[in-house]
């Protein structure tokens, strides 16, 4: 592939990518589908109280602002700064950009760093969504494998080595599809092998709140921590874990990279939404105990999923995820997960084949099954993928429409 840079279809679709057919189905709703693209859960409960609490208590000064803030509302960007610094990586506000979601922080920063369109080192799999905004910098994406700590250290060395990389993009943090955490030994040495070669590193922890590891359990430190002297890393996160719907993010990084991201910003739409924003600063200091108390019914949720899939699919294989929303199927076989969701759509249910995460098209046996849903919908969700596998197994992939006859 060229480094060329190519600008989205005129429909918005990006040329090369699939994520964009996942955001077409946020657009268009559901229907009557069981549909499986978003991960995504409802909001905490303490989203509500912490709306009523800005409602009384900050309301009026909100209103006395302007509204205008591209960086953020300095009392966010102030309680952001702590959460990461009692996280054990030392942060100022001014190291602070908040976004409208991290999808935003993920699209500035690609403007900035692939101005000459260079590649990017990516995982395989990862997020077709985060992949498609690169894509729209480069046609050039390199994939690393992961293994059960992350990201490949030799093939990742072999990828930074190559022609000079734009940006290394990982999700060390509960890893979408995977779920997977890397180690702090792990992250330590990614951190190395990028200062080693001159390439910034964007951490994408979008999924940090989504912890499945035992309560009490300690995180690893951002990998921002792990980084030695004269390497740069830009870590990005959101309250996805919190509300998906507050679409608020952040980003940190180097105070001169944050500003030009803050240029960006405010060119983009001026700042993100003061109410939603102080609402925020209201929850991050409780990002940890949120957290905790999440997992405890995403685990619940886990565990009828992981019983459903084995009594009704016995043949289909996952890894216990770390973190995150969602279990990482692989199918029997190696039977092709496009063929399956063709069949799995005629029963109700849109699936997200593995292909479609991966930017070599590999992992075209597996599919990302999110277990954050009702226990009825769970147990709807399982008999439909049931019926549409024994269809599969015994009549083959779908037909073509048959061949007209002309008489």
């Amino acid at each position: 592939m060229n480094g060329d840079r190519r600008p989205p279809r005129d429909d918005g679709r990006v040329r090369g990518g699939s994520g964009t057919a996942i955001v077409q189905r946020l657009i268009d709703g559901t229907g009557p589908l069981i549909s499986l693209s978003c991960a995504a859960d409802e909001g905490v409960p303490e989203v509500a109280g912490a709306l009523a609490e800005v409602a009384r208590h900050d309301l009026a000064d909100l209103l006395a602002d302007p509204g205008y803030h591209p960086r953020g509302l300095p009392g966010l960007r102030q309680a952001i700064a702590g959460h990461y610094t009692g996280q054990g990586l030392p942060t100022t506000p001014e190291q602070i950009l908040v976004t409208t979601g991290a999808h935003q922080a993920l699209v500035l920063l690609a403007e900035v760093y692939l101005r000459a369109a260079p590649p990017v080192v990516v995982e395989a799999p990862s997020w077709s969504p985060c992949l498609d905004i690169f894509r729209q910098h480069t046609g050039d994406l390199v994939p690393v494998p992961l293994d059960d700590e992350g990201i490949e250290p030799t093939a990742l060395a072999r990828a930074l080595g190559g022609r000079t990389p734009g940006l290394l993009y990982v999700m060390p943090t509960f890893h979408n599809p995977t779920g997977r955490l890397m180690s702090a030994d792990r992250r330590r040495r990614v951190a190395e092998l990028a200062a080693r070669h001159g390439v910034p590193v964007v951490e994408d922890n979008a999924y940090a709140g989504d912890r499945l590891v035992p309560d009490g359990k300690a995180l690893p430190p951002p990998l921002a921590a792990h980084g030695p002297v004269g390497g740069e890393v830009l870590t990005v996160q959101s309250l996805k874990a919190v509300w998906g719907g507050l679409r608020l993010g952040w980003l940190r990084g180097p105070v001169g990279v944050i500003e030009r991201c803050a240029r960006r910003k405010a060119m983009a739409d001026l700042g993100s939404p003061l109410i939603e924003q102080a609402v925020a600063a209201r929850l991050v200091p409780r990002l940890g105990e949120l957290g905790e108390a999440r997992a405890r019914e995403q685990r619940e949720h886990r565990a009828l999923l992981e019983k459903l899939l084995t009594d009704r699919l016995p043949g289909w294989r996952w890894r216990n995820p770390d973190g995150g929303s969602s279990l990482w199927v692989a199918l029997p076989d190696g039977q092709d997960a496009d063929s399956f969701a063709q069949l799995a759509l005629r029963h109700g249910v849109e699936v997200v084949p593995g292909s479609v995460m991966d930017p070599t098209g590999g992992h075209d046996d597996h599919l990302r099954i999110p277990f954050m849903r009702g226990p009825a919908v769970l147990e709807a969700l399982v008999d439909r993928l049931a019926d549409a596998w024994t269809e599969l197994c015994r009549h083959g992939p779908r037909e073509e429409a048959p061949v007209r006859p002309v008489v």
